[in-house]
């Protein structure tokens, strides 16, 4: 048997919906994720795997797993995403988790998955509704630190795509977040107490989500102001790394130092992570080409925003 793969990696923003970048970046940027919507639709998958952060809705330190394969999920519904259960084939699901345990990679499985905007986002996006399409969600930590190398995120994307390879279907991998971009966010270590019990086990009342809401809207009109204390974006690296992806190996990806990465891109670039599982997942299959690629930093959005989909359908390329 075989299967039929590629890849949509696309930035998520909790302002998507709700800060104006100015008429000509949001023309660009829907043209833009129109086509990653055609590329989708022209490809037509049986079944999506979607890597993604989260962002403290699902995860917290009283449990912070490097990577998590849903069972079952449920999207939270934030930042403008619509909430509901994720269509999630449980049997597919098992079998990727046995098949990742004898990889000898160790990651935990969720009966009750709960996913925000880092992935319900693009899954809306690309294909109207987080249920529409049968589809695997695996959390890849890319916001609590510590972090691991990104080593083990390829590792994670390549035996996801041998697993992927043998089922005899269309499998579309979608890795969401990134580029550039620090968020207000604090460490756990730094935190105050109340902060700290958040990061670690305290959910917010829709009342406090709606605040933390407008909080970080106001964050991002601050930044487009040059008025904020976060980190600037940094459109040399993210094309840098949009680079990388286009040569075709993820394993460049292992050479990059997990501190430098963050020094450069701020707190929120290692969301790249989801970018490299889902390449190396494509890779897996064998040589890749990126079909389209587009990147625009956008300060009104706190990111470097980019959206590429590649494929190894039609001729090799080495």
């Amino acid at each position: 048997m075989t299967s039929e793969l590629a890849v949509c990696c696309m930035s998520h923003s909790p302002l998507l919906h709700t800060a104006d970048p100015g008429e000509s970046v949001a023309r660009a940027v829907d043209d833009a994720l129109h086509g990653a919507r055609t590329f989708a639709d022209a490809f037509d998958p049986d079944l999506v795997v979607v890597f993604g952060p989260d962002h403290y809705q699902g995860f917290r330190y009283e449990l912070m797993p490097p990577f998590c394969v849903g069972t079952a999920a449920r999207a939270i519904g934030d930042y403008g995403t619509s909430s509901g259960d994720l269509d999630v084939p449980q049997d597919l699901a098992d079998d990727l988790i046995v098949h990742l345990l004898d990889a000898d990679l160790d990651v935990a499985m969720s009966e009750k998955m709960v996913v925000d905007h880092g992935i319900s986002q693009p899954l809306e996006i690309l294909f109207g509704t987080s249920g529409a399409r049968p589809v695997i969600p695996v959390f890849v930590n890319s916001v609590a630190a510590p972090l691991g190398p990104l080593r083990r995120v390829r590792r994670l994307g390549e035996a996801v795509g041998a697993w992927a390879a043998g089922l005899d279907r269309r499998v579309l991998f979608v890795g969401s977040g990134g580029l550039s971009h620090d968020v207000p966010i604090p460490r756990l270590r730094e935190a105050t107490p109340e902060a700290a019990a958040y990061l670690v086990d305290r959910r917010r009342t829709p009342a406090e989500q709606r605040a933390r809401e407008e909080l970080v809207h106001r964050a991002g009109q601050a930044f487009a102001r040059g008025e904020s204390p976060l980190r600037d974006l940094n459109p040399d690296l993210d094309r840098e790394l949009l680079a990388l992806f286009a040569q075709g190996d993820p394993a460049a990806f292992d050479e990059v130092d997990v501190g430098w990465l963050g020094e450069q891109g701020g707190s929120s670039v290692h969301e790249v992570r989801s970018w490299i599982a889902a390449h190396a997942a494509l890779r897996a299959a064998g040589p890749y080409r990126t079909d389209s690629s587009f990147y625009r930093p956008i300060p009104e959005w706190i990111i470097g925003f980019a959206v590429t989909t590649a494929s190894t359908r039609g001729e090799e390329q080495s």
